[in-house]
């Protein structure tokens, strides 16, 4: 049952019971007078006349008193529902007021107590992230090497095998050039587009060789510097707004920034993509990213969620209590979406 039915229940049941009183009380008031009045007619007439004034009065106030009620109980229902719909957007540092010891009143600070905890959590967690970030300083030679044999597979996997396929076509290319131009033409166009394919692979992987700690670098510093790299490097065009993200903490914008290298590197791998836009905002204790690019896309309902690369970006997300949102189709780019409540 919503607000508004709830209101029109409640007026109607006030002005029942209060109507069901007055015509009690009318009907009291007049036997005891006509009991002590020696004037029947005078009596009659009088008695008529307070008990319709008396009726009346008693409606209008029942009236009264019943919207002022209700009203006050959907102001604080409506409060509620305010409250919750905050909670739900992740500013967990709203609170609602109780009003009272009634039901609605416990409701109302039983969900103070859940947003309190909940900010603790996250407070928790990004605590964890930043002790997270001092030990992976601390263990900085194992993650070296770690990365240099994942590079090491993927360019085996990859890049190696482009670069043959690149030497096979180009010696088929060459013995066809003289006697069959037209095949010769055809090989030397794949050979083209391997290469092209081999050279983003090339830059997405030389994209995570950049160090995982900051170097003493702000965020957005840090963001602003990779963003020039890739114009240098790279056709992509990108457009970048970075608003409301100084002051984060070590965890938070490790973790961000390397959410950011790795969306970079999957559009430079296998999107396909010419313009990609990056967006951060700070609002109401929450900060928002944003990265969008204009590639193939692809179709969520197969495993994509599971490679590695966006599984990482997710659990980055939920190790500084973020919320992590990505959607894509077919031809129509790719969307990535993060919310991360700060202090």
């Amino acid at each position: 049952m919503n607000s508004s039915s709830t209101l029109r229940n409640s007026i109607f049941k006030s002005f029942f019971m209060m109507s069901i009183m007055a015509t009690l009380i009318s009907f009291v008031l007049l036997q005891i007078y006509m009991f002590i009045s020696s004037n029947e007619r005078v009596s009659l007439s009088f008695s008529i006349f307070m008990i319709i004034t008396l009726f009346f009065t008693l409606v209008l106030l029942s009236l009264y008193f019943g919207l002022r009620t209700s009203f006050a109980f959907k102001g604080r229902i409506d409060d509620i529902s305010t409250f919750v719909t905050l909670l739900r957007s992740g500013k967990f540092s709203a609170r609602v007021d109780s009003y009272g010891h009634d039901e609605l009143g416990l409701l109302a600070d039983e969900l103070n107590q859940l947003a309190k905890y909940i900010q603790e959590q996250v407070k928790s967690l990004q605590r964890l992230a930043d002790e997270k970030s001092e030990l992976a300083e601390r263990a900085h030679g194992a993650a070296v090497m770690e990365e240099r044999q994942r590079l090491a597979r993927d360019l085996h996997d990859s890049v190696s095998q482009q670069l043959f396929a690149l030497n096979m076509l180009s010696s088929a290319a060459y013995k066809n050039i003289g006697g069959d131009p037209d095949k010769a033409e055809g090989i030397i166009k794949q050979v083209a587009e391997i290469a092209a394919k081999a050279q983003g692979e090339m830059r997405a992987l030389l994209l995570h060789l950049r160090p995982i700690d900051l170097k003493g670098e702000g965020l957005r510093e840090a963001l602003m510097i990779l963003i020039e790299e890739l114009k240098e490097k790279t056709q992509l065009e990108i457009e970048a707004a970075l608003d409301g993200i100084e002051n984060l903490s070590k965890g938070t914008e490790t973790h961000m920034f390397r959410i950011i290298q790795e969306s970079l590197s999957n559009i430079l791998r296998h999107s396909k993509a010419t313009k990609v836009k990056i967006m951060t905002e700070k609002k109401e204790g929450v900060v928002t990213l944003f990265i969008s690019d204009n590639g193939k896309g692809f179709n969520l309902s197969e495993s994509k969620m599971t490679s590695y690369g966006l599984q990482t970006m997710k659990e980055r997300a939920e190790e500084i209590g973020g919320y992590f949102q990505i959607r894509s189709r077919e031809e129509e780019g790719t969307y990535i979406d993060l919310r991360v409540p700060v202090a």
